[in-house]
């Protein structure tokens, strides 16, 4: 008995199909549609804070041994619900994990917010930049006076730039509260609270990130406890202290300098020179005297000697 020409065709393309199906659900889950430009995954041990050339940038190597092995890029075991391309913010352990999926995920050290500028909820990736300008907040030049002289303009991306080779936007409920994933020249400050409320990579960190995320990735930031936040907490701007006003010379009188007491009379000899002037005693009048002993402390009329 002859098959149908169709449905031979059918028949002999389903174990290709099956094949295809069988491989593509063992395909690495960090490599999808889109990631042709993603960095390969970091191999174990492998030393991934090279020297390079990035824009026509040099970006240091970086002496490997002094970041703790615990802060070194690397694919790690994590347990979660979350989609693969979720970054999800350790503040307590200063780790970012950004989810493969299959309970992996790539493990990043991070530098945080320092005491009084920790955040915590859900943002997503609004914008992404490569050697961003990088424009200090208002409320950070209040702070910082010296760095007025990029109010308008900003600081132009380079290897000095505070926002490091790459950052990453981020956005909650619609609106920019000012926080970023970004890079940072300052790569001792990883493992540390040292930010304004940024999260701080590597440079060489932070490029990797950025090859993975196109756009809309939901963020989470843990609470400083390391627990999953239940809402947005913002923390209000930290007032900048109020400079002491500098007094202008002459504005004080100088004070007299009175000569030290005198060793007679335990007084100042200039006292007479600030102090009121005292009024004259009345001159001392002679006591008459008595011919005989005073009768109730007074002497008899006809007993006072003339």
């Amino acid at each position: 008995m002859r098959l149908n020409g169709a449905l031979f065709r059918k028949t002999a393309a389903l174990p290709a199909t099956l094949a295809l199906i069988f491989v593509a659900a063992c395909v690495d889950p960090s490599v999808t549609a889109g990631s042709a430009n993603r960095s390969a995954l970091p191999k174990p041990g492998e030393n991934v804070y090279i020297a390079s050339m990035d824009a026509g940038i040099q970006i240091p190597a970086l002496p490997v041994e002094e970041i703790p092995e615990s802060h070194r890029r690397q694919v790690v075991d994590y347990e979660t619900d979350q989609a693969p391309g979720t970054i999800i913010i350790n503040p307590k352990t200063k780790h970012l994990f950004y989810v493969l999926g299959h309970n992996k995920a790539i493990r990043y050290g991070i530098a945080v917010g320092r005491a009084g500028f920790e955040w915590s909820g859900e943002a997503n990736v609004a914008e992404k930049k490569e050697w961003p300008t990088w424009i200090p907040p208002k409320e950070m030049i209040a702070r910082r006076p010296e760095l007025a002289k990029f109010d308008e303009v900003g600081q132009p991306g380079g290897p000095t730039n505070p926002l490091g080779a790459r950052a990453i936007y981020l956005n909650s409920n619609g609106r920019d509260y000012g926080y970023r994933i970004h890079g940072t020249p300052e790569w001792e400050s990883i493992g540390h609270n040292a930010s304004s409320g940024c999260i701080r990579m590597i440079n060489q960190d932070v490029i990797d990130l950025y090859s993975r995320v196109q756009g809309g990735e939901k963020v989470i930031v843990l609470t400083s406890t390391g627990e999953m936040p239940t809402g947005l907490y913002i923390p209000p701007t930290i007032a900048p202290k109020k400079p002491v006003p500098e007094i202008p010379a002459g504005a004080i009188p100088t004070l007299a300098v009175l000569p030290p007491p005198s060793i007679a009379t335990g007084t100042a000899t200039a006292a007479a020179a600030v102090a009121p002037a005292a009024t004259t005693a009345p001159a001392a009048t002679e006591v008459p005297k008595c011919k005989v002993a005073l009768v109730d402390g007074v002497c008899p009329p006809d007993q006072v000697e003339n």
